[in-house]
């Protein structure tokens, strides 16, 4: 008896790099848009497209890494990244400048700024990864005190950069560490009977302080020395007309422009509603002020066609650890979209989360680039194999 083993050579897939396509002519085309009707100087096309030219760059470089040489390079990947975050804290402002009230960019000369927690959310990913098939690895057996330990270990390994985010302070991408470790959490195999307190407990406290936000701020003041303006976003966000002339007016002038576009929009370059920074955070109000309900719709679809993508190969791969990364590349993109598109048009509070592979940025883009690229790494090594026994 005689057995033979063959396997599928390597494989780019198509499918994503379809998808890639796809969101990159909408990015052109909103950023083009924006930047020809809004008060600005700079081209940010030319700069986007270059962008996803390095972008592209970035996946071909990691394509080539298997699993094994993965694993080797996430601590790497992920001690440079607390390097950079912490050096981010004391360098001088003429190489770290404050924009925004926030210490979250090198300056970087002729490339513009970098913002390195863009890559620290991909470096996160590949550490969790590891840590879960490792921890899996040595401890076959599970238990409660095993999966505490585990939890404790994906804690402290996101709480690290979290904490460095949070002192620039950078709220919006302390959220996206979080939305990682929740999908690493419930992809990790932890018991329910561990999680469920946890999750309580969290939810619970969440509720009582927005109810003191909401309607007895002064306690806070008093007893925590927390000022009412720092709950601006939350009550702009609740009640944006009534702050349109301060925090709220982003807001107002995006539910006026996605309104205004009604089903199919108003055409290609016909915008008439003002709104800053549009070709940033705010680039879906563009879309659906010119393309309407139905172009928005095409956008949303086409995210839950990347989804569904990742979510099939982290499926079809039997390699644990390419499946930890598909979740956490899911988790990522996912609060990204979800938060995005959610501020835009009121549904959440906004905290300057950019549309993934559509905002212009460059930062944002190669950190999406680079996590797009672990997906492309794990569909071109992926194998199936087939047994045949001949007598």
């Amino acid at each position: 008896m005689s057995t033979h083993k063959t396997t599928t050579p390597p494989k780019l897939d198509y499918n994503l790099v379809l998808i890639l396509f796809l969101l990159f002519l909408v990015s052109c085309i909103s950023i083009y848009s924006a930047q020809t009707t809004g008060q600005y100087k700079e081209n940010f096309l030319i700069k986007q497209i270059i962008w996803y030219i390095v972008g592209t760059g970035i996946i071909a470089a990691v394509i080539s890494l298997d699993s094994e040489q993965l694993k080797k390079v996430s601590w790497y990947a992920y001690g440079f990244g607390l390097v950079l975050l912490g050096f981010l804290i004391v360098a001088p402002s003429s190489i770290a400048p404050v924009i925004n009230g926030a210490k979250a960019w090198f300056r970087v000369p002729g490339m513009g700024s970098l913002q390195p927690s863009e890559l620290v959310k991909v470096f996160i990913i590949l550490a969790l990864a590891k840590v879960i098939d490792d921890h899996h690895q040595k401890n076959p057996m599970k238990t409660i005190q095993t999966d505490f330990w585990l939890l404790m270990k994906l804690g402290f390994f996101t709480g690290l950069p979290l904490l460095l985010v949070m002192q620039q302070p950078d709220l919006g991408t302390g959220l996206v560490f979080l939305s990682i470790l929740l999908g690493m959490i419930f992809i990790s195999g932890i018991t329910w009977k561990l999680l469920a307190p946890i999750f309580g407990t969290g939810i619970t406290l969440i509720s009582v302080i927005f109810y003191f936000v909401l309607w007895q701020p002064e306690l806070l003041e008093k007893y925590l020395g927390v000022k009412q303006y720092q709950f601006g976003r939350i009550y702009s966000w609740l009640d944006p007309y009534n702050f349109q002339s301060s925090t709220g007016f982003q807001l107002t002038r995006s539910l006026l422009a996605i309104g205004s576009g009604e089903t199919v929009g108003k055409g290609y370059g016909t915008r008439e509603v003002y709104l800053p920074e549009s070709h940033t955070d705010f680039v879906f109000s563009i879309v659906g002020e010119e393309f309407g309900f139905i172009g928005a719709s095409i956008l949303v679809s086409l995210f839950f066609l990347l989804i569904y993508q990742i979510t099939k190969i982290g499926m079809e791969t039997k390699n644990n650890f390419y499946t930890y990364i598909c979740v956490g590349v899911i988790s990522m993109i996912t609060f990204h979209v979800f938060q995005n598109i959610g501020m835009t048009i009121g549904l959440l509070p906004i905290t300057g989360i950019p549309l993934p592979f559509i905002s212009y940025g460059g930062s944002s883009l190669m950190g999406n680039m680079l996590g797009i690229s672990l997906i492309f790494s794990i569909r071109y090594h992926y194998k199936k194999y087939m047994f045949s026994n001949n007598d």
